[in-house]
């Protein structure tokens, strides 16, 4: 994302939440521990090192021992916060990952940072537009991608709560705090409405849901009727919420992801077996070249006037 885009006025990089979060949690669980692999500026992770550098561990530019100091962290009684590149924790520790962390159903918390495409310009080797499909084949592995800066929160929050092993996706690209009904709270599998509506329902996740909001928005002037439904938790998901939005004979999916095995794979998975209506997957088609975060959205289609209209073709092959 340009330098302009990152300064616009009432957007926030989730990062800080993530990083102001577990110095909070720090201070109150001496379990708390963070390991790196010289990610700590890129975690966000300066003031966890100032005030606890005998709590972090920084392995180096090696995330296979990466996760597997986490695994022996976890095992040692700690609750370590092991943070990384998206691209990296996963596909290059992807067998730590199976058989330290899944397999082994440790307490290890493992922090995806850049995800998606935000690393844009870096090209291909540094997007990270495949980890949710790799990592949805662990059934144990609670998966969360929050979609502002309060939601990020309250991720890290239950992650540290829950005892098992988490990953959580949090990216660099700036998005706005999302209108919340007072009173609203986040639970691992439980998805969120944050619009209403009848003729169709957007799932989105990270940091599409505001560009779902938009659209939605947008369709409303045109008498269109879209529900958004912001499904943070991939696994596992929320099937009452679709089976629900199943109900409005139409269902658009939209994810900083590949179209392959993500968020929309696994939404399609559960309507499929229960009721099937029209459904788009909206992502990235495959490996996806060299540019900005901005750019690749837009080449791709995944803006607020993509998603609109993505709804409308959907809505015009319901039954």
């Amino acid at each position: 994302m340009s330098a302009a885009a990152s300064k616009k006025e009432g957007y926030f990089d989730c990062r800080d939440s993530f990083a102001a979060t577990i110095e909070a949690l720090a201070e109150r669980d001496p379990r708390i521990v963070t390991v790196v692999s010289d990610s700590v500026g890129s975690s966000k992770l300066g003031g966890f090192k100032k005030k606890f550098p005998e709590r972090m561990v920084n392995v180096g530019i090696a995330e296979q021992t990466l996760v597997a100091v986490g695994a022996g962290l976890a095992n040692g009684g700690k609750v370590p916060f092991v943070s990384a590149a998206s691209c990296f924790i996963t596909g290059r520790a992807m067998e730590q990952v199976k058989a330290d962390i899944a397999y082994s159903n440790v307490n290890v918390k493992l922090i995806g940072q850049s995800s998606g495409v935000a690393y844009g310009e870096l090209g291909p080797t540094h997007h990270s537009i495949e980890d949710l499909a790799w990592l949805r084949l662990f059934n144990n592995l609670t998966l969360i991608v929050p979609a502002d800066p309060w939601q990020t929160e309250q991720a890290i929050l239950a992650a540290a709560e829950m005892d098992g092993p988490v990953f959580v996706r949090v990216s660099r690209m700036p998005v706005p705090a999302l209108a919340r009904a007072t009173g609203s709270q986040f639970a691992i599998g439980k998805a969120e409405t944050l619009v209403e509506g009848l003729d169709a329902t957007i799932i989105a996740n990270g940091t599409m849901v505001h560009r779902a909001v938009a659209a939605a928005t947008a369709l409303r002037s045109e008498g269109i009727s879209a529900r958004v439904v912001n499904m943070a938790t991939v696994n596992p998901l929320d099937e009452a919420a679709i089976a629900a939005a199943a109900e409005t004979g139409a269902i658009v999916t939209i994810e900083e992801h590949s179209v392959r095995g993500g968020l929309g794979g696994a939404v399609a998975e559960i309507i499929a077996g229960t009721n099937p209506v029209p459904m788009r997957i909206m992502g990235f088609p495959g490996f996806v070249p060299t540019g900005s975060a901005e750019w690749l959205m837009e080449h791709y289609g995944l803006t607020d006037a993509g998603i609109a209209a993505a709804v409308r073709q959907t809505i015009a092959r319901k039954k």
